[in-house]
């Protein structure tokens, strides 16, 4: 095989995985420039399914670990980093019975795998 051949399917290897994570970074992003790799950008669209549903397992995660019953409300902001995956850091309103509050939650995802894992969640 040829070196142009083997660096040609090198790059197409890499952009094929890194594809899902600048579809759901472009989603996320609006109309913003490619996201930097390892840098922190903010969530345009709070009310995504993809975010929704990530602060939603956020919530249900931190209820099982604390043996907690908050209800997830509202996502408020976010912000999203391209790792290994992709670590979503959201400000989320909840309550705790009649008590509303909000809670930083930091989940890390890997799309391909359907892997989702609560590093942090903590009152803010």
């Amino acid at each position: 095989m040829t070196l142009i051949k083997s660096q040609s399917l090198t790059l197409l290897l890499i952009l094929s995985l890194l594809s899902p994570f600048l579809i759901s970074a472009a989603a996320l992003g609006g109309n913003q420039a490619s996201p930097l790799l390892g840098g922190w950008q903010p969530i345009e669209n709070v009310t995504a399914p993809e975010v929704i549903e990530t602060a939603q397992f956020a919530v249900a995660q931190h209820n099982k670990q604390a043996d907690s019953t908050l209800k997830f409300r509202s996502v408020v902001q976010g912000e999203y980093q391209v790792v290994a995956g992709m670590n979503y850091r959201l400000i989320i309103a909840a309550k705790d019975g009649g008590v509303a509050g909000k809670y930083e939650a930091v989940v890390y995802v890997r799309p391909w795998e359907h892997y989702k894992s609560l590093t942090s969640f903590t009152k803010v």
